[in-house]
């Protein structure tokens, strides 16, 4: 079961709208889902909310030690309360996803991504479970710092948003431990199609003439 729900960022109102802080989005939506409010917590380096969910206690962390040290953060957290890899998820932006798409899954290579090498170290492990919030690539690498740190377009962030609320149904199936159904529910991200209007007799609403 996830245990500890971490979301990937910089702190500071410059940053708040841009790409790389679709991890902050994320918590900022489950912690009103779990009507929760997080607080800063020194000992953690970070923004920190517990809830009680069914018996268990889950927690939620925005690290804000800048993208880079975000591992200070989340190994501060787990080692306190003895949160195994395993248990943890962590939520952050992803160059090779465009926008409008998310993916789950545990473990892999940190793929530059430097909030997730700096977790990788500091937790000794790359056994922890990964949300990529797709936020799609520049096309140039050169412009990638560039791209992560800007606001997207309108557009591109309704996909985003979208996409977050989409994968934030799958939250309680996260904390109950399935991870497995979790995962299909986060990749199937089509809405189901509307039904079609049931076509209207115009006919039967005139007035009738008198008889």
């Amino acid at each position: 079961m996830i245990k500890l729900f971490v979301g990937l960022g910089n702190p500071g109102p410059e940053y708040e709208a841009t790409r790389h802080n679709a991890g902050f989005w994320w918590i900022d939506e489950l912690a009103r889902d779990l009507k929760v409010h997080l607080q800063p917590e020194r000992s953690y380096f970070g923004h920190v909310a517990r809830a009680n969910v069914n018996g268990n206690t889950v927690w939620l962390l925005q690290p804000q030690t800048f993208m880079n040290a975000s591992g200070k953060s989340v190994a501060a957290l787990a080692r306190f309360f003895k949160i195994q890899p395993d248990e943890i998820l962590v939520v952050h932006d992803e160059l090779d996803v465009p926008p409008g798409q998310v993916k789950l899954k545990r473990g892999g290579s940190h793929a530059g991504h430097n909030g997730l090498r700096d977790i990788h170290a500091q937790l000794g492990s790359s056994d922890y479970w990964r949300l990529r919030i797709g936020i799609g690539h520049p096309g140039v690498k050169s412009e990638v710092v560039n791209w992560v740190l800007k606001k997207p377009s309108p557009d591109q962030r309704k996909l985003m948003d979208d996409s977050i609320l989409h994968s934030l149904k799958s939250w309680p199936v996260m904390v109950d431990g399935d991870m497995e159904k979790a995962t299909m529910q986060v990749h199937t991200n089509k809405p189901p199609r509307p039904k079609p209007p049931k076509p209207v007799n115009l006919a039967a609403n005139e007035p009738k003439p008198a008889p």
